[in-house]
């Protein structure tokens, strides 16, 4: 039987700060929405890019925007549309902490997240483009020319 982790703070701390990437991903879950754990019967996932989250806490609370990326490192998220000044007055994206977010619409263009949440073969991938229709060619719906009149 495995050791049980220690609940002193310093060692908690230790922890954090030695931890592998692969074990930074774990302590970067996100907890999920009602709809969402409903689905899929979990709490949390990891974050990854690509996810819809809204925010929880501070400025930019109750925004729902996309994770443009996941830094493992510093244990923050970057969202779209979510930047801060800088002291020259310039526009720097913001980082945020997982904790403060709460996951939305996932990322499902993933096969193994897929597997990890068994998500049917048949399901439609939650992305924010619009699916293309198969076998329907663009036409232009008038006659008439770039010009305004009708066309020869």
């Amino acid at each position: 039987m495995p050791p049980r982790p220690s609940a002193q703070p310093r060692r908690q701390r230790l922890a954090q700060f030695t931890a592998d990437t692969f074990e930074r991903r774990r302590r970067m879950q996100v907890p999920l929405s009602r709809e969402l754990k409903n689905r899929y019967g979990r709490r949390s996932l990891p974050v990854r890019k690509g996810d819809t989250v809204r925010i929880l806490s501070g400025s930019y609370v109750g925004r729902e925007e996309r994770v443009a990326k996941v830094n493992r490192r510093d244990y923050s998220v970057t969202l779209d549309n979510v930047t801060g000044k800088t002291a020259d007055a310039k526009m720097k994206p913001l980082p945020i902490r997982p904790s403060h977010l709460l996951l939305i619409r996932l990322n499902l263009a993933d096969p193994w997240r897929r597997r990890v949440l068994r998500v049917p073969e048949g399901e439609a991938v939650e992305t924010d483009e619009a699916p293309a229709a198969e076998g329907v060619e663009s036409a232009p719906s008038s006659t008439t020319s770039p010009t305004g009149g009708p066309s020869p």
